[in-house]
């Protein structure tokens, strides 16, 4: 049976851009830090934050009916979702995401959306944010990489990396490097190539040398399409990549097992929908990020993604849920 009719419900889509604003603002001015060092009332947080006191009363009072912060006798604490993962004393801190979800670049592609729908494909000019070396993949880079870690390291798990096998490994339009650097943390006798635009690069380097691996990752700059990936690699990583083609796009870069020894195989990070494209919610709501940014991506099924590998010479597809992120992992190995 429907449920019933919900005017809460569009009141909540109306207004979703105000708690996207709140939660930015609350990042921007670092709030959820000083409320978990103990600055918890809105003289101490507007002193500390550089902010009115009217302002960070309004403000709180917002993340407080979003859940993110409570109070009690006029002050303010954490909830525990924010304590994990918005205070950047935290190890699981993932609030700088914040940076690039919310970039111009991102929200411009959702303001031209009607656009995007209409023609079936970005409306932003020159290919939305596939432009060749686009800037915000720097800013992706940057602000992605505490997010990516975590699920970087789940990946790595479902990889078995911590039995220390000789693995060669390509990271494809690494980024941030995050999911290569994993595995090298978890398999000392593991060696990172890593794949991406020379400005994305300079990132990965820095995020390999802070995690201790930099002496076992080397990069390789250029475009996934044209660069010479090299050969012989265990495993070759396409983590949240393959989303921003068409399918003919992916089998292009899935050819993948020229560059795998014997064996080896291919690993596919992505939010993968349900075959009747009736969940998982995030996995749904992906698709209208790549309609919205690129000229034909989408989030695939994974029956797509074993047609997509059986038509380029892999076998063995198999998927795995990676909790608790919300991604899954596609794998298919070179016979």
């Amino acid at each position: 049976m429907a449920d019933d009719p919900s005017l809460t419900r569009v009141w909540d889509a109306l207004t979703g851009y105000q708690r996207t604003a709140a939660f930015k603002a609350a990042v921007e001015l670092d709030v959820f830090t000083a409320i978990g060092e103990g600055v918890d009332t809105d003289a101490a947080l507007a002193a500390r934050c550089g902010a009115a006191a009217r302002g960070i009363r309004a403000l709180c009072d917002h993340l407080v009916v979003q859940g993110f912060v409570t109070r009690a006798g006029g002050r303010y604490g954490l909830t525990p979702t924010a304590a994990a993962f918005l205070d950047r004393r935290s190890p699981s801190y993932v609030a700088s995401a914040a940076t690039f979800l919310t970039s111009p670049t991102i929200m411009d592609a959702f303001a031209r959306l009607t656009d995007a729908v209409r023609r079936g494909g970005t409306a932003v000019p020159e290919s939305g944010t596939l432009a060749p070396e686009h800037p915000v993949w720097v800013e992706f880079a940057r602000a992605m990489a505490p997010l990516a870690g975590l699920t970087g390291a789940l990946v790595a798990n479902q990889l078995d990396a911590d039995a220390g096998r000789p693995w060669t490994v390509l990271d494809v339009a690494a980024g941030h490097g995050m999911f290569g650097i994993a595995i090298a943390q978890r398999n000392p006798n593991a060696r990172i190539a890593a794949l991406d635009w020379g400005n994305v690069l300079a990132v990965a380097r820095e995020n390999a040398a802070k995690a201790g691996v930099g002496d076992r990752f080397r990069t390789i700059a250029g475009s996934a399409f044209d660069v010479d990936w090299g050969t012989g690699y265990d495993l070759v990583l396409f983590p949240n990549f393959l989303h921003h083609f068409d399918e003919a796009g992916c089998e292009t870069l899935l050819r993948a097992h020229a560059a795998l020894a014997p064996g080896g195989r291919v690993v596919i990070v992505e939010f993968v929908p349900d075959e009747d494209r009736q969940g998982p919610p995030e996995a749904l709501s992906f698709s209208l990020v790549m309609l919205a940014s690129t000229p034909a991506g989408d989030a695939y099924t994974f029956a797509a993604y074993r047609r997509m590998l059986e038509h380029t010479g892999f076998a063995d597809a198999a998927v795995q849920p990676i909790p608790p992120a919300p991604h899954q992992v596609v794998i298919g190995r070179r016979p």
